[in-house]
């Protein structure tokens, strides 16, 4: 990954891997699966618009109108094809904790918590509002660890005007309780 990726991205992927890591030591899941996963969860990050739009094209993924006006959110489903035929990733749960890193969705697997997480409260994470709390709540309980991610996301999306996917939004209703 240092490869393709700048410094500072290298940085967070390393961060991501860590804190995959530990959090599978912590609630018993595959490390070896945490590690893949966190180190490819944004090898398509650093990946110009154009590129991931046709590596969208060349490998029949799916474009939502929300995604072609906002291509830099194709990452996480470039990132799981990328990881499938570039990297030889053949496990459908470290494919799926890649790709849905950064929406999360119904239903989702102990790994697919702990990718989601890791992403938020890496070491190198310095400006999400609630980081310490979360940071130690992920130890404690991954879903409330979600919900409170999920909440700060949609807050911050809604207070910069910034477009929400709806995955998001339907992750966030299936985990808090109502």
């Amino acid at each position: 990954m240092e490869k393709v990726q700048d410094r500072k991205r290298f940085e967070h992927t390393v961060g991501v891997e860590y804190t995959a890591a530990a959090l599978a030591m912590c609630h018993g899941a595959s490390v070896s699966d945490a590690r893949i996963a966190g180190l490819l969860h944004d090898c398509a990050k650093c990946l110009s618009d154009r590129r991931q739009l046709s590596v969208c094209e060349k490998y029949g993924i799916s474009v939502s109108g929300l995604e072609k006006r906002n291509p830099f959110l194709l990452h996480a489903k470039v990132g799981a094809c990328l990881a499938r035929e570039k990297y030889g990733v053949e496990k459908e749960d470290v494919l799926n904790a890649i790709l849905y890193h950064t929406t999360g969705r119904e239903e989702m697997s102990l790994l697919e918590k702990i990718i989601f997480v890791a992403d938020y409260i890496e070491p190198g994470r310095k400006k999400a509002s609630n980081l310490e709390e979360i940071r130690k709540l992920a130890f404690q309980d991954l879903d409330q660890a979600m919900i409170r991610i999920l909440e700060d996301t949609l807050s911050y999306l809604e207070g910069s005007g910034g477009e929400v996917d709806p995955m998001t939004e339907t992750t966030l209703r299936y985990y808090k309780p109502q």
